[in-house]
C-alpha cells in the first residue's frame, strides 16, 4: 500500500518563498557585479550611451515565449524592463525625456513601466522639446508618441542631419491589453555597434498629399503625417521594413499623385512583436 505524501504546511511554503527571493535578490547583485565588470571592459560609463534597443528587443521577445503560469505577463515584462533600463542606468547614467502633449497619464505609465523610477523623468510639452534635450545631452533618451498629435508639427524632420536618430519603438512586444500600450519612439544619440535596422524610419516631403495618397500609404506600411500648406504637401515619416524598398514606397506616393521633394534616414527600430488573443507571439 503506498503512503500519500503529506502536504507542505503553510510554513514550509513560507520558507521556500523566502529561499526563492533570497535567490532572486542574489542573482540581481551576481547580475550588478557583471555590469561593473563591463563597465571596466567596454567604458560605458564614458562612451555616452549604454543603449542596445536590439538586445533588449529580443530579451522581451525571449521572455514572452517562455512564460507560463499564473504570473501575469505585464508584471514579468515590467519587472525585466526595469532591471535592464536600471542596469542601463548604472552604466551610463541618462535622463528620460517624454512629449506629454498626446497625454500626461498615458506616457508616464509608458515611461514609469519601461524605465522605473530609478532614471530620472522629466516632462515637455512638445516633441521639439525632447528632441533638442537628447541632442544638448551626452546619453540621454527621449519618448515621443508614434501617431499625430494634433496640432504638432514634423519633430522628425529635426533628425535629418547628424545627432539624435530614433532607436527603438515601444513596447517591444505588443498586446491589446498592454497595460503601457501607448506606442512611442525612443530617441538617442545611435551608438553604431547598437543599431538595430529591421525598420528604417525616413523623413519624406511630398507635394500633392491628398486622401488618396494617405490612404495608398496607409495601405503599405505605417506612416505620421503633418500636412504642409505649401504645394499641398506634408511631412511624412515613414517606417520602412527591410523586406520593402523605400523604391517601393517612393513608387506607390507617386502613383498617388504625389511627388517626393526630399528623403532622409531618421532613425530604425527592432521589428514589433505582438501577442495574439491565445497567446502566440507573431512578428510584426
Amino acid at each position: 500500500m503506498t503512503t500519500k505524501a503529506p502536504s507542505p504546511s503553510l510554513a514550509d511554503l513560507r520558507a521556500e518563498i523566502d529561499r526563492i527571493d533570497a535567490q532572486m535578490h542574489t542573482l540581481l547583485m551576481e547580475r550588478g557585479e557583471i555590469i561593473g565588470t563591463l563597465i571596466n571592459v567596454k567604458g560605458t560609463a564614458d562612451s555616452g550611451s549604454a543603449f542596445r534597443p536590439a538586445r533588449e528587443a529580443d530579451m522581451m521577445r525571449r521572455l514572452v515565449e517562455r512564460h507560463h503560469g499564473i504570473l501575469p505577463l505585464d508584471t514579468a515584462e515590467s519587472i525585466w524592463r526595469v532591471i535592464i533600463a536600471t542596469f542601463t542606468y548604472v552604466q551610463a547614467p541618462f535622463k528620460v525625456h517624454a512629449d506629454m502633449s498626446a497625454g500626461d497619464a498615458a506616457m508616464r505609465d509608458t515611461a514609469r513601466f519601461h524605465f522605473g523610477f530609478t532614471v530620472p523623468f522629466v516632462t515637455h510639452i512638445g516633441a521639439g522639446g525632447v528632441v533638442a534635450a537628447v541632442a544638448a545631452s551626452k546619453g540621454d533618451l527621449g519618448l515621443v508618441p508614434a501617431h499625430a498629435v494634433a496640432g504638432a508639427p514634423a519633430w522628425w524632420t529635426a533628425l535629418e542631419g547628424d545627432g539624435p536618430k530614433i532607436i527603438a519603438r515601444l513596447p517591444f512586444v505588443e498586446r491589446a491589453d498592454h497595460p503601457a500600450g501607448l506606442p512611442v519612439y525612443a530617441i538617442a544619440r545611435p551608438q553604431a555597434d547598437a543599431l538595430v535596422t529591421d525598420v528604417s524610419m525616413w523623413s519624406i516631403r511630398v507635394s500633392g498629399w491628398s486622401a488618396k495618397a494617405a490612404q495608398a500609404l496607409a495601405a503599405m506600411t505605417e506612416a505620421v503625417a503633418v500636412p504642409d500648406r505649401a504645394l499641398d504637401g506634408a511631412a511624412l515619416l515613414v517606417a520602412v521594413p527591410q523586406d520593402m524598398p523605400l523604391t517601393d514606397v517612393i513608387a506607390t506616393l507617386t502613383a498617388a499623385g504625389a511627388s517626393v521633394r526630399s528623403q532622409a534616414l531618421v532613425g530604425s527600430h527592432a521589428r514589433r512583436y505582438t501577442v495574439a488573443a491565445d497567446g502566440k507571439l507573431a512578428a510584426g
